[in-house]
């Protein structure tokens, strides 16, 4: 498994005459699509090192007008993509790229092409706990599997596919996701109006355990997909941690029983100044104090005595929410991580 000394030395070695920049000064080229949180969060802080080009690979006029649901898209899609990516070279050549991207989007050619930029490339996927292969289409695997050795590094938020990176002959970083504290802030002027708050999808053990909430008498209030509440825009859900006295979070994973990931919002609801009780699970610790900083529990008996006790103690329960946003504000924002990244990439001095 490459520690941080090692990764440094394979892209130097990759890259013999590269020069590292001071912060501000680098050319990005950027792939990935806003679905909601990619824009406001990675497009201002991978500005703070530089211009920076994205390309969306949604984007119709990459693909000629195909949608991602027509025959023949991804193969128009992935020609686009490049032809795009080399026009803006030719203008200015990229100093890093930096890509948000799976084998659903792009082919390995695709990645191997993009190599011949010449900058040092990352690739970032947030999902590996369960689609590091993922469903099968056309003999190529839907997740970052098939396409993770073609980038220099492979910036993976899940610890336990570090060693699949390494049998597939890729470069890992395990590097949680983060927070933009400009986004994802205090509202103090607003009023506390829900004891307890979740936002986030409607699926495995989430409504049963609200129903059994509600049962215990505890008023819960639920925004995401599939719940009657709907879904929220950015501002509405960091609005929402603000009016809550708790926030609760879940940590399984998807169609996986007693698994369990780091979550987006585990950086967030702290970021934001909310109070945040999720489940508990050990990629936690390293990056916040359990009990001081965020409050977790481990089963339903426990969430209700968790939450029955911050509502009867408030002072504690608000020492609690500001350390969690201290420790956020202190180490987990997206431009620390993405400077990290570009450290031990070799482009930012």
């Amino acid at each position: 498994m490459p520690d941080e000394a090692a990764i440094r030395a394979a892209i130097a070695e990759r890259f013999p005459g590269l020069k590292a920049r001071s912060k501000g000064g680098l050319n990005i080229l950027a792939i990935y699509h806003n679905y909601n949180w990619e824009g406001p969060s990675l497009g201002p802080s991978l500005a703070a090192f530089g211009s920076v080009a994205t390309l969306d690979w949604r984007d119709p006029s990459l693909s000629e007008g195909y949608g991602p649901d027509e025959r023949g898209w991804k193969k128009r899609m992935n020609e686009g993509l490049l032809r795009a990516a080399f026009d803006r070279a030719a203008i200015r050549p990229f100093d890093a790229v930096f890509c948000y991207l799976s084998g659903e989007q792009v082919t390995p050619d695709t990645v191997a092409a993009l190599r011949t930029l010449g900058a040092p490339m990352v690739n970032l996927a947030l999902n590996d706990k369960e689609s590091f292969v993922g469903k099968m289409f056309g003999g190529q695997a839907q997740g970052a599997r098939d396409i993770c050795a073609g980038f220099d590094l492979c910036w993976t938020s899940t610890f336990d596919a570090l060693e699949k990176y390494v049998v597939e002959g890729a470069t890992p970083l395990y590097l949680p996701e983060g927070a933009n504290p400009a986004l994802h802030r205090p509202y103090e002027d607003e009023k506390k109006v829900y004891d307890v708050s979740f936002v986030g999808q409607r699926y495995g053990n989430r409504p049963d355990t609200i129903a059994k909430l509600r049962e215990a008498g505890i008023k819960v209030e639920v925004f995401g997909p599939l719940w009657p509440n709907g879904p929220l825009s950015t501002e509405e859900m960091v609005r929402t941690w603000s009016r809550s006295r708790i926030n609760l979070g879940f940590g399984g994973v998807h169609g996986l029983k007693e698994t369990f990931c780091l979550k987006g919002r585990d950086f967030e609801v702290p970021m934001s100044g909310g109070l945040y009780l999720t489940e508990h699970h050990e990629e936690l610790l390293p990056f916040f104090e359990v009990g001081r900083e965020i409050v977790t529990y481990t089963d339903f008996s426990d969430l209700l005595i968790k939450i029955k006790w911050l509502l009867a103690n408030p002072r504690e329960a608000e020492a609690i929410r500001l350390a969690g946003r201290a420790r956020a504000l202190a180490e987990h924002t997206w431009e620390m991580r993405l400077e990290k990244v570009f450290r031990l990439l070799g482009v930012v001095a």
